[in-house]
C-alpha cells in the first residue's frame, strides 16, 4: 500500500515549485523508505527546476537529506528499520569496471530505486539525483542510505549528501591536499567553502579564497581561508602568485564551473600543481587553452565527481570529525525553512544571501 505524503514538485521548466501529494510505494527488493527529517536546498535542485539537468519533468526535488529508515524491502542487509542515515546518489554496484578495479568511488552503474514515486493521478515523478527528498518520505535504493551517528542533527548531517561532500572531497580526495601545501579556491558558496574547510582539515597552510562578493569572502574566512581576493577588483592570478612567492598554489579548485574561472585556476597553479574542477558547467561551455601551456605547466587537471567520495567511508568519518568539533557543518546552515518555503529559498540562493537553506520536515 502506497504512502501519501507531501512533497515539492517542479512541474515544468522555470515554473514555481508546488507542494503536492506524493504516492510512495512500499519498498521492493533492495529498496528502503526513509522518513526525511531535513534536506538542504542545493543549486542542483534549482538547475532541475530550470531545465538545466534534463527535460524529464515533473521532478520531485531535494537530495541533500538525512532521516530515519522506516521500511526496507527483501534482501536489504546494509540498513535496518530505525537506522539514522544520510542519503547519497552514489550507491555503488560492486560489479562495474571501476568497482572491480578497486575504485568504487568512480562507480559507473550506481543504483536507484526500481519503483517510481508518483502524483495522485499516476504521473511518474523524476526524483532529483535519484533521491527526491523535499518530501516527508522518499523511496531509494538501500545502497543510497549511509548509516551515521544519531548524535548529529539532521540539519547539518544531510548536507554531506551533496554540496559539502563535493567541496570537502574536491580538496581531500580529488586534490589530495597534503600538510603544508597551498590551496586556492575559486567561488565561495557552499561547495567552495566546504573545499576550504577540507583543505584546512588536510593541513594546508595557505588557503586563498577567491570570489566577486566581499560577503562570501567573509564567509570563507570562517571556514579557514587565510587570505581573500575579490576577483572583481584584483587579478586573482597575480594576487595568488604574490601570496605564494611568485610560484602559484599547489592545488587550485574551481568551485564555479565557468571557463573564465577555470582559466584563472589553471594559471594560478605552481608548476606541477593540481587543478580540480568541482563547479558544474553548462553543456554549451567550452575551455580553450594553449596546448603548449597544458604540456609545459605539467601537473594534473582533474574533474571531481561527488568529491571523489565513497559514502560508506567518508560520511561517517566527517560526521565523527563534526561531533569532535573539527569540521564545521553547522556553519553551512543559514536558515531553516518548511516545504512551503522552497521557492523563496531558491530566490535567496540565487541572490547569494545564504550558504544553505535547510528544509526541516516538522516545520
Amino acid at each position: 500500500m502506497a504512502y501519501e505524503v507531501k512533497g515539492v514538485v517542479a512541474r515544468s521548466k522555470g515554473a514555481p515549485v508546488t507542494v503536492e501529494t506524493i504516492l510512495v510505494p512500499d519498498p521492493g527488493p533492495g529498496e528502503a523508505v526513509v522518513d526525511v527529517q531535513a534536506c538542504g536546498v542545493c543549486a542542483t535542485d534549482l538547475h532541475y527546476r530550470e531545465g538545466g539537468i534534463s527535460d524529464d519533468f515533473p521532478f520531485l526535488l531535494g537530495h541533500e537529506a538525512a532521516g530515519l529508515v522506516s521500511a526496507i524491502g527483501d534482501g536489504v542487509t546494509n540498513v535496518a528499520v530505525g537506522d539514522y542515515v544520510v542519503l547519497n546518489w552514489r550507491a555503488v554496484c560492486g560489479r562495474c569496471r571501476a568497482c572491480l578495479r578497486g575504485e568504487p568511488q568512480y562507480c559507473f552503474d550506481t543504483h536507484n530505486a526500481a519503483q517510481k514515486m508518483t502524483l495522485t493521478d499516476g504521473t511518474v515523478l523524476s526524483p532529483a539525483l535519484g533521491i527526491g527528498a523535499f518530501v516527508e518520505k522518499t523511496l531509494v535504493h538501500s545502497g543510497q542510505c549511509t548509516k551515521i551517528d544519531p548524535e548529529a542533527p539532521a540539519t547539518a548531517a544531510g548536507l554531506l549528501g551533496c554540496g559539502v561532500m563535493a567541496g570537502a572531497g574536491a580538496a581531500m580526495n580529488t586534490g589530495a591536499v597534503r600538510r603544508g601545501e597551498s590551496v586556492a579556491v575559486f567561488g565561495c558558496g557552499g561547495v567552495g567553502d566546504a573545499a576550504i574547510a577540507g583543505a584546512k582539515l588536510a593541513g594546508a597552510t595557505t588557503i586563498v579564497a577567491v570570489d566577486v562578493e566581499d560577503r562570501k569572502l567573509e564567509w570563507a574566512r570562517r571556514f579557514g581561508a587565510t587570505h581573500t581576493v575579490n576577483s572583481r577588483e584584483t587579478d586573482p592570478v597575480a594576487a595568488i602568485k604574490a601570496l605564494t612567492g611568485g610560484f602559484g598554489v599547489d592545488v587550485a579548485i574551481d568551485a564555479v564551473g565557468h571557463p573564465q574561472v577555470f582559466d584563472q585556476a589553471f594559471y594560478a597553479r605552481d608548476l606541477a600543481g593540481r587543478l580540480v574542477m568541482v563547479g558544474v558547467p553548462t553543456p554549451d561551455m567550452r575551455i580553450e587553452l594553449p596546448a603548449i601551456d597544458v604540456f609545459g605547466r605539467g601537473g594534473a587537471i582533474k574533474p571531481s565527481w561527488y568529491g571523489g567520495c565513497l559514502p560508506s567511508r567518508d560520511f561517517p568519518l566527517l560526521i565523527d570529525l563534526y561531533l569532535q568539533g573539527r569540521f564545521p557543518l553547522d556553519e553551512f546552515v543559514s536558515e531553516a525553512v518548511g516545504l512551503d518555503d522552497v521557492e523563496e529559498a531558491f530566490d535567496n540562493l540565487r541572490r547569494g544571501e545564504v550558504l544553505r537553506s535547510v528544509v526541516v520536515l516538522d516545520k
